[in-house]
C-alpha cells in the first residue's frame, strides 16, 4: 500500500506532488499556529474504515508488548476510524483493544446477505485500491466478495463524482456536505441509531484529561472542525462525526461529515508545534484529492518538518493491501488486520524507541 516506497516504515516525504509549499494554510485547515517544542509528542491515527481501525489499535499493541508505549502522547489526533482508535486507547490498554479484536465474533461485510440493511453504515471517505487474486484470509476470491463491497464501491463512486466537480477543497467539502444532507434527511433516526452503535466501540463515555483532538466537517457550511474535550460535545458524538462519510451526523442543530475530509485521512497538520509527530496511515497517505490542492500526507509530513518537527510514517505491509481499500468496512478482515499490524509494531519499536522516547 505504500505510494512511495516498499518499506512499511516511511522516514521520507518522497511524493514530488506534495511538497510542503502546497500545504493547504493554517486558517484554512482550522489548524493552530504552535512553536515547535522538543518535549512533546503526538499521535496521528488516520483514517481506514474497520480493517484500519485494527490495523491501528494492533500496531500501538504491538509496539507496547515490545516494550514502547505510544499510547499515551501529550497529543493524540484522530480521524474518521483513527477517532474511534483514539477513543478507545484512552479508556484501555492497546493490548486489551487487541485481544478484543482478536475475540471478537466474526461479522458479515457490510451489504453482505443475511446483515442489517436496516441499520445506519458508513462507508470509508479514503481512497479505495482495487484488489485482485484470491482473500488468502477466508479462502474466497476477490470476485465473490464484490458483493459485500459493493455499497462502499457505490459510495466511493458517488463522492468521486462530487470531487471531479469541485473547484477547491472548501468547494468539495460543501458539495459533500450538502449531499450528505440530503442523504441523512431520507433516514429517520438514523443519527441515534449511528450514535448507538459507536457508544458501544468505546470503553469509556467520558474524554480523557490528556489532549486528544477529533476532526470532523460541518456538513452545512464545509468548514473544518476539531472537537476536544472543551468543545462541549460528548465523545462518542465527537468519534460518531467524524466517521460520518456517508450521511451526516446531527449534533444538536448541527449536521458533520466525515473528517478525512477536512485535509486528508490523517490531518497531521495538526500536530505543528510538536517534537515527534509518529503518524500512523493504514491507507499509506493516499488522497483522492488533486494533487494542487495540496493534500497529500507527504506535504504536511514536510510541512511539519520544516517547522522543526521529527516526523516517521508507519503503513501497512503491502502484503496486506486486501485488507483495505475497498475492503476496509469487511469486519470479518478485523483480527487479520490487528495481526498484521501487532507484528508490524513489535518489529518497529527498537527503532522508533529513540524517536519517541528520547524526546
Amino acid at each position: 500500500m505504500n505510494t512511495s516506497s516498499s518499506s512499511p516504515f516511511n522516514n521520507n516525504s518522497t511524493a514530488a506532488s506534495s511538497r510542503a509549499g502546497t500545504v493547504q494554510s493554517q486558517a484554512e485547515t482550522g489548524s493552530a499556529v504552535q512553536q515547535p517544542s522538543t518535549r512533546q509528542r503526538a499521535l496521528v491515527l488516520g483514517g481506514g474504515g474497520s480493517t484500519g481501525n485494527a490495523w491501528l489499535i494492533g500496531v500501538v499493541a504491538g509496539l507496547f508488548d515490545a516494550g514502547l508505549d505510544v499510547a499515551t502522547p501529550e497529543l493524540t489526533i484522530g480521524t474518521s476510524a483513527g477517532s474511534t482508535a483514539a477513543a478507545q486507547l484512552a479508556g484501555a490498554s492497546p493490548i486489551e483493544l487487541f485481544e478484543a479484536i482478536l475475540s471478537s465474533v466474526p461479522q458479515k461485510p457490510a451489504g453482505a446477505k443475511g446483515t442489517d440493511k436496516s441499520a445506519p453504515r458508513q462507508a470509508s471517505a479514503v481512497p479505495v485500491r482495487s484488489a485482485t487474486g484470491p482473500d488468502t484470509e477466508t479462502g474466497r476470491t476477490i470476485e465473490t466478495r464484490r458483493t459485500a463491497t459493493r455499497p462502499v464501491v457505490d459510495h466511493m463512486e458517488r463522492t468521486g463524482n462530487i470531487m471531479k466537480a469541485s473547484s477547491s477543497m472548501a468547494d468539495m467539502r460543501r458539495r459533500l456536505g450538502a449531499a450528505a444532507v440530503e442523504i441523512a434527511a431520507s433516514m429517520e433516526g438514523a443519527s441515534a441509531r449511528w450514535r448507538a452503535t459507536v457508544a458501544t466501540r468505546l470503553p469509556q463515555a467520558q474524554w480523557p484529561e490528556r489532549a486528544i483532538l477529533l476532526t470532523a466537517v460541518n456538513a452545512r457550511t464545509g468548514e473544518p472542525v476539531v472537537f476536544d474535550r472543551d468543545s462541549g460535545v460528548d465523545l462518542v458524538d465527537a468519534v460518531a462525526a467524524s466517521c460520518a462519510s456517508g450521511f451526516a451526523y446531527s449534533i444538536g442543530d448541527e449536521q458533520y461529515i466525515d473528517g478525512g475530509y477536512r485535509t486528508n485521512a490523517e490531518n497531521a497538520d495538526l500536530a505543528a508545534g510538536y517534537g515527534s509527530v509518529l503518524v500512523l496511515s493504514p491507507f499509506g497517505g493516499r488522497t483522492r484529492t488533486p494533487a494542487e490542492w495540496g493534500m497529500h500526507l507527504a506535504g504536511q509530513v514536510d510541512a511539519l518538518r520544516a517547522g522543526g518537527s521529527q516526523v516517521e510514517t508507519v503503513i501497512p505491509d503491502s502484503e496486506a493491501e486486501h485488507m483495505f481499500g475497498v475492503n476496509a468496512m469487511d469486519f470479518s478482515l478485523r483480527p487479520a488486520a490487528a495481526r498484521v499490524g501487532f507484528e508490524q509494531g513489535r518489529v518497529l519499536a527498537s527503532r522508533l524507541a529513540g524517536f519517541w522516547v528520547g524526546c
